[in-house]
C-alpha cells in the first residue's frame, strides 16, 4: 500500500474535480490493494463527493475534508463489475464491493475496438460482398448499445453491443449517406468476437453522397448542391475591452451576484455545485441524470435502437475540445476535463467546458408615453457549456445564469441523423425521405436533469401550480376569472407528476421556513419548455428500461446514492433501477431535503433540411425566482452607454 506521504492531496475546496495526479494515484492505490492485473479495466474514475452536510458545513480555512475517488471497475477475467472508494488522504481503499449481474458503460477501448472486430468477421464480410463491397476498409461501423431484446441479452450472461454498418464510397466521405440496411451484428465485448450476424436482406445503397465537409461541399454530384459560400456575411465582433465580469478561482465562479462551482465527471460531464445568488443558496447540485434515445422504426436494423447515452457510454469522456471562434465566441474562459483511460491513467480533454458572458437583449424597459421618458436596461447572462459527440449526434449542454435571477438549461442537438436505406420507389412508413433511397427514422430524445434543490436552505417543498377557471356565479359574472390551485407534493407516492398545458402547469420549489417581505415562502418556479411524452406504449419490449420517462417531473427525498434517472447500470438491463425504484419507499417530501428530476422530450420527425448535417434544434427549461426577491432583482443594472441620441 502506498504511504500517505506519497499520495497527492488537494488542499482546495472539497468539490474540486480530481486532478490528473489524483486520478493516477487512485488507480494505483486500487491496483496495489486488490492485486489487479491487465484484465481489470477502469471504467470511470471521479471525485467521491463528500456528503451534502459536510460540504455545506465546510468553509474556506477549515481543515481539508477527506479527499476520495470513486471508481467503477470491470474485471474481464470474471466478467464482474466492481465499485470502489479510495481515500487519497489516507492512501487506502475504504470501500469495495462487487455488483454481480450488471454491465457498466461501454468503455472507450471497446468503442474503438468494435470496428476492427466486425471488419475481421467472415460472416460480416460475406454479407458485405452480397452488397457488392470488396474494400472493407471503407466500412464505417458504429458500436450501438445492445438494448434489451430478450433473455439472450441477460447482463449476467454476456457483455454485448450491436454495431451497425455504413459504407463510404471513398476515403473521408460522409459515410452516413450509405447505410447497410438489414445487417445486424452482435459482438461479445469480453471475448472480442462477433457472436452473431443476421442479414435481413439486401437493400441497394442510396445513390447520392451527402457530403458537407469543406473539401467535399462543391462536388458536382453532391446533394444538396452548393453554389459557393455566402458572400454577404460581414464580420460581427464581440469584445470586452476591460475583460469579463466573472472571476474564476480554481473551479469556483463569481459573476455579479451569482456564485457557483464547476464540476466535471466522466459519466455526467458538466456539473454545477452550490449555485447561489447574493449568498443565498438555490441549487446544491445540478447535473444531467440520463439521456435516452428511443427509435420508432420497427425495421430490424432500428427496432433495438433505444440508447442511454449517459448510462451506456458516459457523456463526460465524449466531450469535445472546444475551439475559440467556432464553438464559443467572445471573451472565453476554458476549463479542461479530466477523465481516465481503461488502465486508470488520466486523460485531459482540453477546453472541455466553456464559460463566457452574452448580451441577450433588454432586461426591462418602460416608456412613459405622457412624458416620453424611457428607461431601459440590457440583460446579460453567464454561459457554461460543453459539447459531446455520441457517434453520429452532437449534443451541446448549456447552463445560463441571468441578471434577473433566472437559471436556464438548454440542450442543442445537431450532428448527423442515424440514417436508413429503402428500396428505390418506396417511401418509409416510420421515417422521412431525405434523399433518394435514404431516410431518417422517427425517434425521440429524453434528457433528465437532476436538481438537488436548496432554495434558501435545505427544507423545501414542491408545490404543483395549476391555472383553472373560477366557478361561475356572482363572484365571476362574466366567466373570465381564473385562479391558481396549489397542490403540494407530499410524499414519493405522489412524486411522479405530469405536464398539463391546458392548466399551464408548473412547479414551485419553496422554503416554508423563509418568508418574503409579503409573508409568503420564498421560492423558485420550474417553468417547462417544449416537451412530449414517449410515443411507445407501456407494453413495448424496452419500455420498462426507461421508467423515468413515465412522468415529466419526479420529486424524491435526497439520497446521495441516487444520482441517475435510469439507475446506475442501464446497459442490457431489462428494467429500470432508477426513479420508479427511488420513489417506491414513499418518503415524506414536505419541508424536506428534496431532489427534483425534470425530463424533457424532444420529438424528432426528421425533415429533409436535417440532411446532410442537422441544423441545431433546442429544448430546455427554466428556474425563475418566485417570491425569492421582494421585487425586480435587476433594478440595479447600470444604464448602457447610449449609442444614439439617448436610450434612457
Amino acid at each position: 500500500m502506498t504511504a500517505v506521504s506519497e499520495t497527492p492531496t488537494h488542499l482546495g475546496h472539497p468539490l474540486e474535480p480530481l486532478t490528473t495526479d489524483e486520478v493516477r494515484a487512485a488507480s494505483s492505490l486500487l491496483t496495489s490493494a486488490k492485486g489487479l492485473t491487465e484484465t481489470a479495466r477502469f471504467v470511470f474514475v471521479s471525485l467521491h463527493e463528500p456528503s451534502k452536510a459536510a460540504v455545506t458545513g465546510w468553509t474556506d480555512g477549515d481543515a481539508p475534508l477527506p479527499r476520495e475517488a470513486e471508481i467503477v471497475l470491470y474485471e474481464r477475467a470474471d466478467r464482474t463489475t466492481y465499485e470502489a472508494v479510495v481515500s487519497l488522504t489516507a492512501g487506502e481503499v475504504v470501500a469495495w464491493r462487487a455488483r454481480p449481474g450488471v454491465q457498466p458503460p461501454i468503455m472507450g477501448e471497446e468503442f474503438f475496438a468494435c470496428e476492427d472486430i466486425v471488419r475481421a468477421d467472415p460472416r460480416w464480410q460475406e454479407a458485405m460482398r452480397r452488397r457488392g463491397v470488396e474494400d472493407f476498409e471503407l466500412a464505417m461501423i458504429d458500436p450501438w448499445a445492445s438494448s434489451w431484446t430478450g433473455p439472450d441479452d441477460d447482463p449476467a450472461a454476456r457483455r454485448i453491443c450491436r454495431p451497425l454498418t455504413w459504407m463510404r464510397s471513398a476515403p473521408g466521405e460522409h459515410g452516413y449517406a450509405r447505410p447497410v440496411e438489414g445487417l445486424v451484428v452482435t459482438v461479445d465485448l469480453d471475448e472480442r468476437v462477433v457472436v452473431d450476424v443476421t442479414d435481413h436482406g439486401v437493400v441497394p445503397f442510396p445513390p447520392r453522397p451527402g457530403n458537407y465537409e469543406a473539401e467535399w461541399q462543391f462536388a458536382p454530384d453532391n446533394v444538396p448542391a452548393f453554389d459557393g459560400y455566402r458572400g454577404d456575411v460581414q464580420p460581427l465582433e464581440i469584445t470586452q475591452p476591460n475583460g469579463p465580469s466573472f472571476i474564476l478561482d480554481g473551479h469556483a465562479v463569481s459573476w455579479q451576484k451569482w456564485s457557483l462551482r464547476i464540476g466535471f465527471t466522466p459519466r455526467e460531464g458538466l456539473v454545477l455545485h452550490q449555485v447561489a445568488y447574493d449568498g443565498r443558496p438555490i441549487v446544491h447540485r445540478a447535473s444531467l441524470a440520463e439521456m435516452y434515445v428511443p427509435y420508432g422504426d420497427p425495421a430490424p436494423t432500428h427496432r433495438f435502437k433505444n440508447v442511454f447515452d449517459q448510462g451506456e457510454y458516459g457523456v463526460g469522456w465524449l466531450a469535445n475540445p472546444l475551439t475559440l471562434g467556432c464553438d464559443c465566441v467572445g471573451h472565453i474562459q476554458y476549463l479542461d476535463g479530466v477523465v481516465n483511460d481503461q488502465d486508470g491513467a488520466p486523460v485531459i480533454i482540453p477546453n472541455a467546458v466553456c464559460m463566457h458572458e452574452e448580451d441577450v437583449g433588454i432586461a426591462w424597459k418602460h416608456t412613459d408615453f405622457r412624458t416620453g421618458k424611457v428607461e431601459v436596461r440590457r440583460k446579460r447572462r453567464l454561459v457554461l457549456s460543453t459539447i459531446v459527440t455520441v457517434g453520429n449526434y452532437e449534443y451541446g449542454y448549456f447552463w445560463y445564469l441571468s441578471t434577473d435571477g433566472a437559471i436556464e438549461y438548454e440542450v442543442k442537438l445537431t450532428g448527423v441523423i442515424s440514417t436508413a436505406a429503402i428500396a428505390p420507389g418506396e417511401r418509409p412508413a416510420h421515417g422521412t425521405l431525405v434523399a433518394p433511397g435514404l431516410y431518417g427514422p422517427h425517434h425521440q430524445h429524453f434528457f433528465c436533469v437532476r436538481l438537488d434543490m436548496t432554495v434558501d436552505g435545505v427544507p423545501n417543498t414542491v408545490v404543483e401550480l395549476d391555472s383553472v377557471a373560477s366557478p361561475a356565479g356572482p363572484a365571476n359574472p362574466h366567466g373570465n376569472a381564473w385562479e391558481v390551485v396549489r397542490t403540494p407534493v407530499t410524499s414519493e407516492a405522489v412524486g411522479g407528476r405530469d405536464l398539463d398545458a391546458s392548466k399551464a402547469r408548473h412547479w414551485r420549489i419553496e422554503n416554508p421556513t423563509r418568508l418574503s417581505a409579503l409573508g409568503e415562502p420564498t421560492g423558485y418556479v420550474l417553468m417547462p419548455g417544449a416537451n412530449v411524452p414517449p410515443m411507445y406504449p407501456p407494453d413495448a419490449v424496452f419500455a420498462p428500461r426507461a421508467g423515468f420517462t413515465d412522468h415529466q417531473l419526479w420529486v424524491t427525498a435526497y439520497d446521495e446514492t441516487q444520482r441517475f434517472a435510469a439507475g446506475d447500470y442501464p446497459l442490457q438491463n431489462p428494467r429500470s433501477d432508477g426513479l420508479p425504484v427511488y420513489g417506491s419507499g414513499d418518503r415524506p417530501l414536505e419541508g424536506q431535503d428534496v431532489v427534483v428530476w425534470y425530463t424533457m422530450g424532444a420529438h424528432h420527425i426528421v425533415r429533409p433540411e436535417d440532411w446532410p448535417v442537422m441544423p441545431v434544434s433546442t429544448i430546455g427549461f427554466m428556474l425563475k425566482p418566485s417570491g425569492f426577491f421582494d421585487g425586480n432583482p435587476g433594478l440595479d443594472l447600470p444604464p448602457s452607454e447610449p449609442k444614439g441620441d439617448h436610450c434612457h
